[in-house]
């Protein structure tokens, strides 16, 4: 049950997959994919992966917060935006909704903002400003927490 609960899982294949069947359920097993929406989504996931790669070999630790950073990352991307991996969830989850043309999946957008922020992301900085204190309140400061 756990791995249903992994935000990469959940936003590459659980909402996508709801999204399509419900597209498929109201349209009479037709899909209407806009295909130009493919970079999007590819720009969302490779956003995902070189960011959590560039935390990982910039502060140490690993995937999450499972294994604590040793050193807090503020260049790169996360110089602009806080979590510039959570920006490219939320690229991604745009990119299907335009691809779907689906409301359902534009509903994911706000949901997946509003649970984000409360369930991962402010339980993620009270864990960072306890590693790093006035060092992630400084940076806090300075980088916007999505753009």
């Amino acid at each position: 049950m756990r791995f249903f609960r992994r935000t990469p899982v959940r936003t590459f294949v659980i909402y996508p997959a709801i999204a399509v069947a419900w597209e498929l359920a109201v349209n009479g097993g037709q899909l209407r994919p806009a295909y130009y929406c493919a970079p999007l989504m590819i720009w969302g996931y490779l956003q995902y992966r070189l960011c959590g790669r560039y935390r990982v070999i910039r502060g140490g630790g690993g995937p999450g917060l499972e294994t604590p950073p040793e050193r807090l990352v503020a260049t790169g991307l996360y110089a602009y935006t806080r979590n510039p991996m959570y920006l490219g969830f939320l690229l991604v989850l745009l990119g299907w909704a335009v691809f779907l043309s689906s409301i359902l999946a534009f509903l994911f957008l706000p949901a997946f903002i509003v649970y984000m922020n409360h369930f991962q992301i402010e339980p993620e900085e009270r864990a960072l400003a306890t590693l790093f204190g006035q060092a992630f309140a400084a940076y806090k400061a300075r980088a916007r927490r999505w753009l």
